[in-house]
């Protein structure tokens, strides 16, 4: 689920990246960053908790995997390092480059838009984007069952429009879902063609739980910023 919050001065922070776990014995960290190369983690300036009240200035020193391997501004040994594992760095949503295209976006900026069905109905709310593995699907309210929210793979056939400019988007849910009793979770239908056409650097949304992202972006599909 895209993980953009509000600070208690109200601004909006997005999730871009998260501590998996100390490396060696001086202070350094593993980071799964959410962006299309791990280093740019690092080009927005200091990271936030998601409160948007602690600080954290990454200097990074290598890699290890997919992970970026970084030095945090205060922290000199394992066992401080060791403390920061599962924090979950936001930066806020201020910083990230605005889109260029009007069919471009972050998918950060998906959540609490208005889902209406293909018929013209109202459907319900973004609530959450995320990826399990499969491609990115987004959690959706249902205007009319209070509390059930359903997933969606986040494709061409089940999202056919976006239209962040009226903060709506269309779904066209895949046959026999809303029939599903089990409500969330369901995802025993993978995406058949993805919406992510084109990627650039990213900064929504978190390949530990469902709630972070990073700050996606899509390009009337699914581009990264």
């Amino acid at each position: 689920m895209a993980d953009t919050r509000k600070s208690k001065n109200d601004e909006a922070y997005v999730c871009v990246g998260m501590i998996t776990a100390p490396h060696g014995v001086r202070g350094a960290v593993r980071v799964k960053s959410y962006t299309v190369d791990p280093d740019n983690l690092v080009g927005y300036g200091p990271l936030f908790d998601a409160k948007g009240t602690l600080k954290y200035k990454l200097s990074p020193v290598g890699h290890v995997r997919d992970q970026l391997i970084a030095k945090i501004e205060g922290v000199d040994d394992r066992d401080a390092a060791e403390r920061l594992r599962g924090t979950k760095l936001h930066v806020p949503r201020a910083a990230l480059p605005e889109t260029v295209d009007e069919d471009e976006f972050y998918l950060a900026d998906l959540v609490g838009l208005t889902a209406y069905h293909i018929d013209g109905s109202l459907f319900g709310t973004v609530r959450g984007v995320a990826d399990f593995g499969a491609g990115d699907v987004i959690e959706v309210a249902l205007e009319e069952v209070r509390g059930k929210v359903v997933v969606l793979p986040f494709t061409k056939e089940a999202v056919p429009e976006v239209v962040l400019s009226e903060r709506k988007l269309v779904v066209n849910p895949p046959e026999g879902l809303l029939q599903d009793e089990e409500g969330p979770g369901n995802r025993t239908r993978r995406p058949n063609k993805s919406r992510k056409d084109s990627q650039a650097d990213r900064d929504s949304s978190d390949a530990v739980t469902a709630d972070a992202v990073g700050a996606e972006t899509a390009t009337g599909s699914g581009k990264e910023a």
